[in-house]
């Protein structure tokens, strides 16, 4: 099993690209079921995830070219099954995307009961909810889901008992192909529930309010294909500004968008970074300074996003000063946290907050990774402390970030991947 080692205490300086999103190129490549022509998607990275997501389309009997230039191209006119099997969607929770494109279009939809990060139940009854308002006949039995409609889905208002994002999605999918109007209320207003809106709208879609707490929709009877761009990923972003952060260093994020990144970038300049954006780049500088102590909350965009908590908790270990976190998305998202602790980090919890009392310096130790974010914040955390991290468990990170050790390496840090056998030889 792979492992990042990682010798720390090296200030990072330079310029790094920042790939597409994977939170918004996985339910693209679910909507491209809903096209009656090929669909191509540009800037698609080149993760576990998505990898994933094109082995379960064509599972189904899709045809999907990928060629060098990291573009998919999607045919959903082969398909020869509307089932998404166990062995594949038991990595990814991502992969309940298909249930709502399957059953719009086809009628039907047989998809099993989702895994990935063990962050929370994040359960998927409310994307069944969803679908069943729209006239879904949806059955969940020996851990699959079963979803069936006679002729077309029909419009209806839908009130989400909470802000859910791949329930939003997943609803938007199937509303564009269902007779009449749907009005999603309490959505989720997340840039990739932008992106998603902007795919649809181009393939034919009758879309407004993408963006705010209210969606309508008027279905159509077909969609068409196009070729559409996947938005950069604001996490990625995120990640490698805080590596820079924690190291007092420097780096200019590249093809990226600073209007994605608002509560983030805000709190970056609160730890007192120099932060300085323009149309596609953000470049973070700490001087060679220390962060200073802040608090945050997470919170459903345009809120501080979860996804970013444990990078930036990360650089609150380094702060100066007690910083106070509070997680209010995920109820078992702190995982990272005695991992940090052997790090010499000094961070107490209780319940949903953490408290962090910031240390001047980190030590290096082995640590292991527990899911996607975490194990980038063990990453950031490792950069920082004095002497050689091995970092266990990296498919998590590969899983969410592309050539992770390369892109690090570019910022000048002494990071290598390396496999049991090295680690013992």
């Amino acid at each position: 099993m792979d492992k990042l080692l990682i010798s720390g205490g090296i200030r990072l300086d330079g310029e790094v690209r920042i790939s597409g999103a994977k939170n918004a190129a996985l339910p693209l490549l679910a909507a491209t079921l809903l096209g009656e022509t090929p669909v191509t998607l540009t800037n698609v990275p080149q993760l576990k995830d998505i990898t994933t997501m094109i082995q379960i389309l064509g599972n189904m009997g899709v045809s999907v070219v990928i060629d060098e230039k990291c573009q998919v191209e999607v045919n959903a006119n082969t398909l020869t099954t509307a089932v998404a099997p166990y062995e594949l969607v038991r990595t990814m929770r991502a992969s309940i995307f298909v249930l709502g494109p399957l059953l719009a279009r086809f009628g039907e939809a047989t998809v099993s009961l989702p895994g990935g990060c063990a962050i929370g139940s994040r359960p998927v009854d409310q994307h069944l909810k969803a679908l069943a308002a729209l006239g879904a006949d949806i059955q969940v039995e020996n851990g699959y889901v079963h979803a069936r409609t006679k002729g077309r889905l029909k419009g209806a208002r839908f009130v989400f008992d909470m802000v859910t994002v791949g329930g939003t999605e997943n609803l938007l999918m199937a509303a564009t192909l269902a007779e009449g109007t749907t009005v999603i209320e309490n959505a989720a207003r997340e840039p990739e529930i932008i992106n998603l809106a902007g795919l649809l709208s181009a393939m034919g879609a009758q879309i407004s309010g993408a963006g705010t707490d209210t969606i309508t929709v008027q279905g159509v009877k077909a969609l068409q294909g196009c070729t559409y761009r996947v938005i950069a990923d604001r996490i990625e972003t995120g990640s490698y500004l805080a590596a820079a952060a924690v190291t007092g260093g420097r780096v200019k994020t590249l093809d990226t968008d600073p209007f994605l990144l608002d509560a983030v970038l805000l709190k970056f300049r609160d730890v007192g970074a120099l932060v300085t954006t323009g149309p596609d780049w953000i470049e973070l500088d700490m001087q060679g300074r220390r962060p200073l102590a802040v608090n945050f909350r997470t919170a459903p965009h345009p809120g501080f996003p979860t996804d970013m908590q444990a990078q930036f908790m990360a650089v609150s270990a380094v702060s100066e000063g007690t910083s106070t976190i509070i997680e209010t998305i995920f109820e078992n998202r702190y995982m990272h946290v005695p991992e940090l602790n052997r790090l010499g980090a000094k961070i107490a919890v209780d319940g949903h907050t953490a408290i962090v009392s910031g240390v001047s310096e980190l030590q290096a130790a082995p640590v292991m990774a527990t899911d996607l974010r975490a194990s980038m914040s063990l990453v950031i955390a490792a950069l920082a402390a004095k002497g050689d991290t091995l970092v266990d468990r990296i498919y998590h990170i590969d899983r969410g970030y592309e050539r992770v050790e390369e892109k690090l390496q570019s910022l000048g840090a002494n990071i290598r991947r390396v496999t049991g056998r090295e680690e013992s030889q």
